[in-house]
């Protein structure tokens, strides 16, 4: 039997002996059928193909890729989307100015006129999922990425002839570490516009300080619609395009939940490493100490100034909020990991692998190299990896001007079809959320502590040269660090004064440092990349019946599982779900993440809660399932076991942050925002009802 087929025979079978709890994995939508059983045993009540199909509606069809880092949902049928506040917050921050503070004052639009579109943003709806595994690895030896990826593009080509449009896009992605691949195509939407989100306040309330932790009180949404041309097909922005008409939408439910009752949650997961090893989750836990450690710094600087400033906190807010989120997610992860001794527990299940092995010859010569190999890529490449966390962190992300830099030197050296005048207004957009005094800060703190924790044979040559505050001040001498200077270079972009401005000399700088980085780690991670798809190979054989499912790697995904709660510690009990009581026991007037708008307190307080509140006359604001998520997840629905909206998924909880690593089922939770409470500010607070009369309402 070739290989790719006793995987494929081996996954099924084991999908169909399932004996995992249902609230662990990630399941790929088209196998749905293999999971319907225990679906339907927690509540389930739809079919299959009520779920996932190619030739009619489903719910996959109302279910989107948002911006390509988030998830959302349709809600109507006039291509409405929900997703969370953070997952918009960087299209919210583009039209805000201090005249128009959407981030303090919130947003929204009373009719389809006051709609404002938002460049750059689409959404995707996946179309249809196929394993081509077999003709993905058709004559390769040795898993030769040359020839997976002549393969790949043959593949591709030939789906492009069934999808013809220049808005229909087709990935294939490696799953089980490259042991299977399943193709994916998606159809792009590039005319998005912003319709409505609450104020910082509300769709931000707690934040940092909340982040990643429950009990949670923050209504963390927005909405956007999608707009086509006339024909109702995918369009750019124009003036005379009309509101989607969509496949299908998602109907809302307003009875609530209770414990044990069923939840799915429907998404695009990014990223998860569970088939890691003890040795792979070190090296993870000294990265994300460099990670927090070096972000901490920086937003120390942009805080102090986004306080001072309207100004720069509207320039700053998008930048601060993603680099806040995993400075945070890294913190509480290391604790969790650590909390939860996983290195321990993948040590044990590596020790359970060697003996299964070594108890069969053959398996003993196919997998007894792959731990020891493991081992020693990750102990090669233990420094180089901190060093390149610091290379990314503190100058890549740190330097704004000099990643500016990088992408002036990269279109004048190849523009690659973009024109003069969409490089312009590229530059003119950088500008216009820029602050040369705020980057002078971050880059001076950021050079000093590169020269602080790393050896100097890393440093770049300007640091070599010179102290970091002259460096610093030397660099941000050049004609790049005002709009003024950049449109009086292109209106002569000359080679020779491009190589000899500061930022352009310092950014090649450290790109040589980067690319000898870079260049060191490339044996390691091909040994690295080989090893751990031998190893999942063999630990999905060991574990056959356990029901495996592949990583996270942002393709959409169903998890099913159940409302609940959990005791994080002894004599704790985290109820499953708050009310906004909670808003108003946290409030801190006048505090940056727990002050209350004056509006939303006298609503709150009056409990003029309508038809949103729970059958105990609270308002709810947030509830928790077991349901397995990740990043990415971020803004997905959750849905009752009827296919009905009950709430919008936004965050993990602190005690189970080794999540991406390891699944705990006893502390493992879902963060979602109650739909009530979503519907409560947007007609309550916002006044926009004529958002609510598109809504359908499930009865």
């Amino acid at each position: 039997m070739k290989f790719t087929k006793f995987l494929s025979v081996l996954v099924l079978i084991a999908i169909a002996a399932s004996t995992a709890r249902a609230d662990e994995g990630m399941w790929l939508l088209n196998l749905i059928g293999k999971n319907y059983k225990q679906m339907k045993a927690q509540g389930f009540r739809l079919k299959p193909e009520d779920v996932y199909s190619v030739n009619k509606s489903s719910l996959k069809d109302a279910v989107v890729v948002f911006g390509g880092y988030c998830t959302g949902e349709i809600v109507s049928d006039q291509g409405l989307i929900f997703t969370n506040h953070h997952c918009g917050y960087q299209s919210i921050q583009q039209h805000s100015t201090v005249a128009h503070d959407y981030l303090k004052d919130g947003f929204w639009a009373m009719s389809f006129d006051e709609e404002i579109s938002t460049p750059d943003l689409y959404v995707s709806i996946l179309q249809e999922i196929a394993d081509v595994t077999d003709d993905v690895l058709k004559g390769v030896n040795n898993h030769s990425e040359e020839q997976i990826d002549a393969n790949i593009e043959k593949i591709t080509a030939e789906y492009k002839k069934k999808y013809s449009s220049e808005f229909h896009r087709i990935e294939i992605k490696p799953f089980f570490e490259g042991n299977s691949y399943f193709l994916c195509v998606y159809l792009d939407y590039k005319d998005v516009r912003l319709v409505g989100t609450p104020p910082d306040a509300i769709g931000k309330f707690g934040g940092d300080t909340d982040n990643w932790m429950w009990p949670r009180h923050t209504c963390d949404f927005s909405v956007f619609r999608v707009y086509v041309d006339k024909d109702g097909n995918p369009a750019e922005y124009n003036a005379s395009n009309v509101p989607m008409k969509p496949k299908y939408h998602l109907p809302i439910s307003l009875k609530g939940y209770k414990k044990g009752d069923f939840a799915m949650v429907m998404g695009f997961p990014g990223t998860t490493q569970r088939y890691s090893t003890s040795y792979e989750i070190y090296n993870d836990m000294l990265s994300n100490d460099d990670r927090a450690k070096i972000r901490g710094i920086r937003q120390d600087v942009l805080h102090a100034d986004m306080e001072a400033s309207d100004e720069i906190r509207i320039k700053y807010a998008t930048k601060y909020s993603h680099s806040s989120n995993y400075w945070k997610n890294s913190i509480e992860a290391n604790k969790s990991l650590k909390a939860l001794n996983i290195v321990g527990e993948k040590q044990k299940q590596e020790r359970e692998f060697e003996n299964w092995y070594r108890a069969n010859s053959q398996r003993q010569n196919e997998y007894q190299d792959a731990l020891s190999q493991i081992q020693k890529a990750c102990d090669a490449d233990r420094d180089n990896a901190h060093v390149l966390m610091y290379v990314n962190e503190c100058f890549f992300n740190g330097m704004e001007l000099l990643m500016h830099g990088y992408h002036i030197i990269d279109y004048i050296l190849d523009p690659d079809g973009k024109t003069k005048e969409e490089f312009i207004k590229e530059g003119h957009n950088f500008y216009k959320d820029y602050s040369y005094s705020t980057d002078y800060k971050s880059s001076l703190a950021m050079a000093k502590l590169y020269m602080e924790d790393i050896d100097e044979k890393y440093y770049p040559s300007f640091l070599k040269e010179m102290p970091a505050d002259s460096a610093v001040a030397y660099m941000f001498t050049s004609q790049f660090a005002t709009q003024e200077g950049f449109d009086k270079f292109m209106e002569n972009p000359t080679r020779e004064a491009l190589l000899t401005d500061p930022v352009i000399s310092n950014f090649l700088a450290v790109l040589d440092i980067y690319r000898e980085l870079l260049t060191a780690s490339r044996a390691n991670e091909s040994m690295l990349n080989n090893a751990r798809r031998i190893y999942t190979k063999g630990v999905n054989e060991m574990n056959a019946g356990a029901n495996p499912y592949p990583d996270a790697n942002f393709t959409e995904r169903l998890t099913f599982g159940t409302v609940q709660d959990y005791k994080p510690k002894d004599g704790v009990l985290m109820n499953y779900f708050t009310t906004t009581d909670g808003v108003l026991e946290k409030e801190i007037p006048g505090d940056y993440e727990f002050d209350v708008p004056a509006k939303l307190k006298t609503l709150l307080q009056n409990k003029d809660f309508g038809r949103y509140a729970d059958k105990d006359g609270s308002l709810h604001a947030c509830f928790i399932t077991d349901n397995d998520i990740t990043g990415g997840n971020s803004g997905s629905p959750v849905i009752d076991g009827r296919g009905n909206l009950i709430g919008l998924a936004f965050d993990g909880n602190s005690e189970a942050m080794c999540g991406d690593w390891y699944f705990n089922t006893k502390l493992q939770r879902c963060i979602n925002v109650d739909i009530r409470y979503v519907l409560f500010i947007i007609e309550k607070y916002g006044n926009c009802h004529r958002l609510i009369n598109e809504l359908t309402f499930a009865k």
